[in-house]
């Protein structure tokens, strides 16, 4: 293993270089990161639409290129499908990521270039082991297999020349062969559509192999970790995997999951990396674990830009390269890739907690928030505030969604939280006191609406049943993978829905 570590060591050196480099000059990297962009898709249709060509600077690429979000870029897509090219992108574009996103039930179809595969979504994954083993050089991860629990949907054809499906099954259809030997379950396994027969058949495969790093969202991995270890009879995961080191999460947030792996994993000497990556590109790497925020990756084919929160949704909004953001803001992202989007509004918000190196946290998804009375909560302010209620009343939570309850002829406005628990807490009175205690200091909007209860009556914080959740990504159709539950929302559709499911499994 010494060996195999300093030769990794060695591969790893010339990268560590490079990131370094954008660390020190983010703005030179990103300047020259759209410059190469605008140079390539010079001669597409969309090119020289907006006159590629004669864009010599980010503030001309700005005035010249519209901002869209995934409805200005479907019509463009939908001819891809039918295996149209050279429209957004030079080279071809033949994979497209199927995402249903989080506030529709509608499918997006991202398009996947050959550079995007390579230079952003492989080169993500080969940056986390390279900033992991930089800073864990006696590491003996390469001595066993990685788990990846992927999505639960296969390729499908649009035709003859053009395929969709989850972007964790075209990562795994387009692997190189060497890494297929470092991971596992097998390719056949990993793209079973349906997630309980693949959960079983993954289970028989994973436990066989020396597994010493996990990938993937955590409230599927604990999925999947539990049924392992009912499987095996074993009491926690590392009497199945005594080597496991690592665990590599993102999708959403992993506040509310971390006491409940802690409990799976005991282990002190297990680590933890956050990712940031989306059907549209990979974005963030956590490469300090004493440091929430992560890392932005400048050199992956992606450029991107920031709008201030509060003007998402305005005629003229405020638009930042990484020069100018701010620490501590609320921005919503903008990226141009490698893949073709332009400036294309991914829907999420991300705070900077640094610059030199720029490292952010996501805050949640632009359409993602409680703004029912004038409050603005996010996400953000929702896994704090139940992160302190835990704390203080000992519970842990498995999953959760709130809406408003919207105000009555008699009644004042409130927020309803449907919370399914690992742990509950022995007062859920209090629990739900100092959630509202915690969401009144985090939130200032919050706290003025809730003044004297003036427009804001206290939280409802309702129990659901054990698999409430579950059920209804299961009913919708929404099991594994990149499928998430929605944390806030404006709409009361969701926590209806669950609402009924939860008096069906408690036989109310």
């Amino acid at each position: 293993m010494p060996i195999v570590n300093s030769i990794i060591s060695w591969l790893n050196t010339k990268r560590l270089h490079q990131i370094e480099l954008f660390r020190r000059f983010p703005y030179e990297v990103q300047r020259e990161t759209l410059t190469k962009l605008l140079q390539r898709a010079a001669e597409t249709e969309y090119g020289k639409k907006y006159n590629f060509a004669s864009i010599t600077t980010i503030e001309e690429f700005q005035r010249a290129v519209p901002i869209i979000d995934y409805e200005g870029v479907k019509s463009y897509v939908e001819r891809l499908r039918s295996g149209e090219q050279n429209i957004l992108w030079p080279s071809e574009i033949k994979w497209f990521a199927k995402s249903s996103g989080t506030t529709s039930d509608k499918s997006k179809f991202i398009p996947v270039s050959k550079e995007a595969l390579e230079d952003c979504h492989f080169r993500g994954g080969k940056d986390v082991m390279a900033i992991y083993t930089q800073r864990n050089p006696e590491t003996e991860i390469f001595s066993g297999k990685g788990l990846t629990l992927g999505g639960s949907h296969q390729i499908d054809n649009f035709s003859t020349e053009s395929f969709y499906g989850d972007l964790s099954a075209i990562l795994i259809e387009n692997i190189p062969w060497w890494a297929d030997f470092m991971r596992t379950p097998s390719q056949k396994v990993a793209l079973i559509p349906e997630w309980e027969e693949k959960l079983d058949k993954l289970t028989k495969e994973a436990i066989k192999e020396n597994v010493t790093s996990i990938a993937g969202v955590p409230s599927w991995n604990l999925v999947m970790i539990k049924h392992i270890l009912n499987y095996t009879g074993k009491s926690n995961l590392l009497e199945v995997w005594p080597n496991l080191e690592l665990f590599m999460h993102g999708g959403v947030s992993f506040t509310p999951y971390r006491e409940q792996f802690k409990k799976v994993i005991p282990s002190d000497k297990m680590n933890y990396m956050e990712t940031y990556n989306a059907s549209e590109g990979f974005f963030g790497i956590q490469d300090d674990p004493k440091s929430q925020g992560m890392l932005l990756m400048l050199d992956y084919g992606i450029f991107y830009e920031f709008i201030p929160a509060e003007e998402v949704g305005s005629a003229n909004p405020t638009v930042l390269s990484v020069r100018d953001v701010e620490v501590g803001r609320n921005y919503a992202m903008l990226i141009s890739t490698n893949s073709g989007l332009w400036r294309y509004m991914i829907g999420d918000t991300v705070m900077f907690t640094s610059r030199f190196p720029h490292k952010i946290v996501i805050t949640g998804r632009t359409r993602h928030f409680i703004n029912a009375f004038g409050e603005e909560v996010i996400v953000d302010n929702a896994e704090r505030a139940l992160s302190i209620a835990c704390e203080k009343t000992h519970a842990h939570i498995s999953e959760y969604t709130a809406a408003p309850i919207f105000m009555g002829d008699d009644a004042k406005g409130a927020h309803e939280w449907l919370i399914e628990f690992e742990r509950e807490p022995s007062d859920l009175e209090f629990f739900a006191q100092t959630l509202d205690n915690a969401l009144c200091t985090i939130n200032s909007d919050y706290e003025a609406k809730r003044y004297k209860g003036i427009t804001l009556s206290p939280p409802v914080v309702r129990s659901v049943a054990p698999e409430t959740f579950f059920t209804w990504m299961r009913e919708r159709g929404k099991l594994g993978g990149q499928n998430k539950v929605p944390r806030l929302s404006n709409s009361r559709e969701y926590v209806e829905a669950l609402v009924q499911i939860d008096k069906r499994l408690k036989g109310l």
